[in-house]
């Protein structure tokens, strides 16, 4: 019987295959117990159903797994083995090859074994049978031999199959078996394109057929290891209709490398039937005259190119290998050759530019995806969410190619096929594989030995977040270059890029997940401080304004620095830091976060480092921008008892005999102030109007003393003051508050003195509020709509949600309900986004006011409820009696 024209054995084939079956059973079921650096390499496989596939393997590393188990079997003899099982049809050939000479020159095998169990007994029992009963292999052979044929036919259906001779040929021909170089002309067993393991890659081919197209002779594809160049060269060598596939696959290790005179003799015997020359030079011309043959489709593959380099540069031993691809980089060749390499070639007799390199990138998500669904696993409901497990994983590994054939097999292990269990398991153990972290660490060894100054600096930059500013500038690796001088550190960064270490976007720069993960293993200790220090130092030195949301988390950075060592007082001085933005000349960090809605991020960030300060001032201060965070979020009770502790600690370092600063001392005593002022603010939320005229009222009194330079305190005062009396019906007295705020605030505005961003836009929107309560309609709309732009100016984004809900306010007594609620729908949404709960309460009272006016009673009646139940959660009772009454 023959396949594919090859003879079989199939005495010696049936033994051989019981053998191998078993073989590959057991390192499936003991993965554990099989060396792994041997064998696991080239061995990848995935069960479906009953069916194993083995997706990557080798002759010669199914060889060593039958050893392994106690009974080796040679290359030819496994050979033989699957094309027996392949004739029986318990095996399919899944190499995806219909070009004879492709397939031939391929040492990697792929192929389902179609079996009746995952259990190894029960297999072994059904292929082979017991003592007394025949097993399935048996049967097929009885089956198949009822309709063979005298010779084989062939068949010319691209799918079809070689119809077997007779079985008294086979035995004549004994254990003869036809080597792949004789075979031509026939097509394998269920032969199809299908790769299991190639995904997502169609621009990649498209890329390389550009540069083909171009007249390219050699190109090299460039990435990081297990992006899947290897995968991509082969693929598109085995696709493109190649006549002759050379491949050479370079040692791992620089002491195993073949001289090039041994390549290029293999090459000439093996695939051109020619005898090298006695001198290097005279096998490379004739090697050269063959690749000139334009009768030809001749494709060479060299994998793995970087042992062989250090720094871009052949390493000394192996010089000779400029020669070989000065030869197939010549215009005269016909060839193309692909080389695969983690770095890039720098040598200038080669004359490879940037145009002849193909930089790989790792793959998309949706590549990801489909690949996890072809090997059924369970990706959840929407995979390709920016959120989803899928997605964080995909970027944590950078789409790389070898991780996700490696979680492949180890959900489907651990989690049942589930992506999102696993994940949820393992996320936060980036290198929690073997496989993976070997690959990871081969490549760090590499650098360390060969360019110890950028091996150094990778580590450092493991240091750095990439999370809520996910790059990084190039000024910013320049302060990790402290130790390299300033003409060597644009090289440095370049080693790195040319490795595809650390990745590049316009001007920036960052690391994937996996890759930080090990670099900050191997930081040192003493070396991880002063990184640390180093990143935060930049971080603050390179905001100078803080205007944009962007602006703070940047300036923001230098606290997670210096929170990772420990170095709390900085952290809190990073918080107080105050910077110049085009509104005012001082704002610290605490209060832009604020005023740019970040809320949440600052108050965990203040009450993780409030116990650990010795500064009293720094104290003092945080414990007045918690409370003013605490407010805004509507957290009331803890807003008053921060400005509390505020005021005591401001009085307890006042009494200090050893403080001589005089700018401290000034700044304690406006804490001071401010802690009285904020608590009024506070009052006024919860609805108690007499306590926080109380609080007002001493401010005043505290703010007017003008030393202090606190006049803008007299002002917020007044304009609180003011809509205090409008709420409780003091028309007088709120015009009388009103005409005192503005003549002040004009006084000081003449005097080209400005007010904080606070004051100038809460100035606006109480003296807004208290028109409307005056019935001034026209003074009102015109307040709120100046208080909105500036908030929209300013990036306030809490101001301008509250002035939305006063202009609903207005056009709800205007009846025009419509842009009513357009007006509140807008600023719930922006209350939501900022969880300020106490505003939030107070934008869903005024929207159910407008249902009701509307006779929406059902609506009126939901966001009733609404409001009083986040009423209730911030602890503010009268506010909840003021819902009840008007509902």
């Amino acid at each position: 019987m023959s396949i594919m024209g090859r003879h079989l054995s199939w005495k010696a084939g049936k033994n051989d295959a019981k053998i191998l079956v078993e073989a590959l059973h057991c390192l499936v079921a003991k993965y554990d117990d099989v060396d792994k650096l041997e064998v696991t390499p080239y061995f990848k496989y995935r069960w479906e159903e009953n069916n194993l596939w083995v997706m990557k393997t080798t002759l010669s590393n199914l060889s060593n797994l039958t050893e392994k188990q106690g009974q080796k079997l040679e290359a030819e003899q496994i050979r033989n083995a699957i094309h027996c099982l392949q004739a029986l049809e318990f095996l399919e050939d899944k190499r995806g090859k219909t070009n004879s000479k492709t397939k031939t020159s391929s040492k990697d095998w792929c192929f389902v074994l179609k079996l009746n169990h995952q259990e190894k007994q029960e297999n072994l029992y059904w292929l082979f049978g017991r003592k007394n009963e025949e097993g399935e292999w048996e049967r097929r052979r009885v089956q198949n031999n009822q309709v063979l044929q005298p010779k084989s036919v062939k068949i010319s259906s691209p799918n079809s199959i070689a119809i077997p001779e007779a079985e008294d040929s086979i035995e004549k021909r004994g254990n003869e078996i036809i080597s792949d170089e004789k075979v031509s002309g026939i097509t394998t067993l269920n032969a199809c394109n299908y790769d299991p393991c190639f995904v997502g890659r169609e621009g990649a081919i498209a890329s390389l057929n550009t540069l083909v197209n171009e007249g390219k002779k050699v190109i090299l594809i460039q990435a990081e290891g297990g992006v899947g160049k290897t995968t991509l060269a082969r693929h598109y060598l085995e696709t493109q209709g190649f006549d002759i596939v050379i491949e050479y696959a370079m040692a791992k290790e620089c002491q195993n490398i073949s001289s090039v005179e041994s390549v290029i003799e293999e090459w000439l015997k093996r695939h051109f039937n020619e005898e090298p020359g006695r001198e290097f030079g005279i096998s490379l011309d004739r090697l050269r005259n063959k690749l000139q043959d334009k009768n030809k489709k001749i494709g060479i593959f060299i994998d793995n190119l970087e042992p062989a380099l250090e720094n871009g540069r052949f390493i000394e031993n192996h010089r000779r290998y400029v020669e070989l691809l000065s030869v197939l980089n010549h215009p005269n060749v016909q060839s193309l050759t692909l080389i695969t390499s983690r770095e890039p070639i720098y040598e200038s007799g080669i004359k490879i530019s940037d145009d002849n390199v193909y930089c790989l990138e790792g793959l998309s998500k949706e590549a990801w995806n489909q690949f996890f669904e072809s090997c059924r696993i369970n990706t959840g409901s929407s995979p390709l969410d920016e959120k989803s497990a899928l997605s964080l994983m995909h970027k944590a590994y950078g789409g790389n190619a070898e991780a996700m054939f490696i979680f492949s097999g180890a959900i489907k292990i651990e989690c049942q096929g589930d992506l999102e269990a696993y994940w949820q398991k393992n996320h936060d153990d980036l290198l929690i594989n073997p496989t993976l972290e070997n690959l990871i660490e081969g490549q760090f060894n590499k650098l360390q030995h060969d360019n110890p100054k950028a091996y150094r600096l990778l580590c450092r930059l493991g240091c750095y977040r990439y999370q809520d500013v996910p790059l990084v500038p190039e000024e910013g690796i320049y302060y990790l270059l402290w130790d390299v001088r300033a003409e060597q550190r644009k090289r440095v960064i370049k080693a790195l890029r040319d490795r595809s270490l650390i990745k590049f976007s316009n001007q920036e720069y960052y690391l994937h997940p996996v890759i930080r993960a090990e670099a900050r293993k191997r930081l040192t200790k003493s070396d991880f401080k002063i990184t640390n220090h180093k990143i935060a130092e930049f971080w603050t030195d390179s905001v100078d304004t803080i205007e944009t949301v962007e602006n703070a988390l940047r300036a923001f950075e230098a606290y997670h620095h210096y929170l990772s060592i420990g170095d709390f007082e900085s952290c809190g001085i990073v918080c107080e830091k105050e910077r110049i933005n085009k509104w005012v000349k001082k704002e610290s960090l605490g209060v832009s976060f604020y005023r740019l809605g970040l809320l949440h991020p600052m108050i965990r960030a203040i009450n993780r480092i409030k116990n650990n300060i010795n500064s009293k001032y720094i104290l003092s201060s945080l414990y007045n921008v918690l409370g003013d965070l605490y407010w805004q979020s509507g957290y009331l009770q803890q807003a008053i008892k921060s400005h509390e502790l505020s005021e005591t600690i401001s009085n307890e370092a006042l009494k200090c005999s050893e403080l001589e600063n005089e700018n401290i001392i000034f700044k304690l005593k406006k804490l001071k102030v401010n802690s009285f002022f904020n608590r009024g603010l506070c009052h006024l939320d919860l609805w108690n109007l007499e306590a926080a005229i109380c609080f007002f009222t001493k401010t005043k009194v505290i703010a007017e003393d003008i030393s202090l330079g606190c006049h803008y305190f007299v002002v917020d005062c007044h304009y609180c003051l003011s809509f205090i009396n409008s709420c409780l019906g003091s028309s007088e007295k709120a015009f009388y508050f009103a005409s005192l705020a503005i003549d002040l605030e004009n006084n000081i505005k003449s005097k080209s003195t400005r007010l904080t961003i606070w004051s100038t836009g809460y100035s606006l929107l109480f003296l807004a509020m208290t028109y409307k309560n005056l019935g001034e309609t026209e003074k009102s709309f015109e307040k709120y709509r100046e208080a909105k732009l500036f908030a929209e100016n300013t990036n306030y984004t809490q101001l301008e949600a509250k002035s939305l809900t006063g202009l609903a306010e207005l056009h709800r007594e205007q009846k025009e309900f419509d842009t009513a609620l357009k007006y509140h729908s807008e600023s719930i949404e922006l209350l939501n986004k900022l969880r300020a709960q106490c505003d939030l309460a107070e934008a869903y009272y005024q929207q159910a006011l407008t249902y009701k006016k509307m006779g929406n009673k059902h609506k009126s009646q939901v966001d009733f409820d609404t409001a009083i139940q986040l009423f209730e959660e911030v602890e503010a009772p009268k506010q909840v009696e003021k819902v009840r009454q008007a509902m």
